[in-house]
């Protein structure tokens, strides 16, 4: 294709889909819909701190606002922040206000999603997105923040970052353990672009092979609760990656199946499995006698996609920033995995 006629075509791309040309974008493979990446930050940019699912205090964040002011940003606190409707960050008409005036406001660079807990579900549908589109920014978090990532992937083609929020800057850099500034750090590095690259030692049960895709994938859990929905995420020619907490093996179990009879792994290219926080059973006589291991690799055997164990996201301190709807490379051999974002 020539200059003149890919310019053309990059003109007719960005008509159709409502972002500007100029918008870096990567083919998914889903109705080769392109994901648009949103500018990446510069110190001075503003970022807005709200709090779309569960409650958090004023206090809570003081840390985060100290950690971004360090880092060269202006911050705006959402009116929800220290507000509270049972475990709920305000009512859901206050959280759905909140939210939208952050989509819409094009100061905005990013939105720093205070906390998860539950609550995103409860207003993703009533959200318009049409000043979004125009102006893409970068929504930030992860647990119930999941159906934000999900919503962005399949319904309105916007890449997103899947991090540790506000809770996980250290109130003290120099008194903190080097993993949470690690985790921490590596938000920065997503915001401010820089190319996300992951290696760490192979866990027992991988299955070793090289895939290229979009990352997308989140809460376990939450995904689930997707299926059938408008915000149902898109798997096919994709990596995926998977964490949650609190959770039986039983239901860890039903949930796998639930990813398989649903197809999303049929095509996959890649899975990442994250920490996973097991509850235990209060009767010994409930034992599942399964590991985490063993339930994946029955559900995946019969594919030839990679998988990898222990990846460090999760709910846990390792909890390390990736990019959904960004290009990645993953590597699953004797002794190392690997996943990076490709240029």
């Amino acid at each position: 294709m020539n200059r003149k006629n890919f310019l053309q075509s990059a003109a007719v791309l960005a008509a159709a889909t409502g972002f500007p040309a100029t918008g870096k974008a990567f083919n998914t493979g889903d109705n080769y819909r392109p994901v648009h990446i949103p500018p990446y930050l510069k110190k001075g940019d503003l970022i807005g701190i709200t709090s779309p699912a569960g409650y958090l205090k004023v206090e809570d964040i003081q840390s985060a606002l100290a950690g971004l002011k360090e880092w060269g940003y202006e911050t705006r606190v959402g009116d929800t922040i220290g507000r509270r409707d049972y475990s709920f960050g305000g009512t859901d008409e206050e959280r759905l206000a909140d939210f939208q005036r952050m989509l819409d406001d094009p100061s905005l660079k990013a939105i720093l999603c205070a906390r998860g807990g539950y609550g995103a579900v409860r207003i993703i549908d009533r959200l318009d997105w049409k000043a979004f589109r125009k102006h893409p920014k970068w929504i930030i978090g992860f647990s119930d923040i999941t159906v934000f990532h999900s919503h962005l992937n399949r319904v309105i083609n916007v890449a997103s970052i899947h991090s540790k929020m506000c809770s996980g800057f250290p109130e003290d850099w120099s008194k903190a353990e080097q993993i949470q500034v690690d985790t921490i750090l590596s938000l920065k590095k997503a915001i401010e672009g820089e190319q996300m690259n992951y290696a760490f030692a192979a866990a027992e049960g991988n299955k070793s092979g090289v895939a290229e895709g979009i990352l997308v994938g989140g809460n376990l859990r939450t995904l689930e609760t997707l299926t059938g929905s408008a915000s149902d995420i898109h798997t096919d020619g994709k990596i995926l990656f998977v964490e949650d907490v609190g959770e039986y093996l039983y239901s860890i179990d039903r949930m796998f199946w639930n990813l398989d009879r649903s197809g999303k792994l049929a095509k996959l290219k890649g899975l990442v499995v994250g920490g996973f926080r097991v509850k235990p059973p209060s009767d010994p006589e409930e034992e599942f006698g399964r590991t985490i291991q063993q339930i994946v690799l029955e559900k995946t055997g019969k594919y030839k996609f990679p998988v990898c164990f222990d990846f460090p996201v999760g709910h846990q301190k390792n909890n390390f920033a990736l990019k959904c709807g960004v290009r990645h490379r993953l590597e699953v051999k004797d002794g190392l995995c690997s996943l990076t974002e490709i240029r």
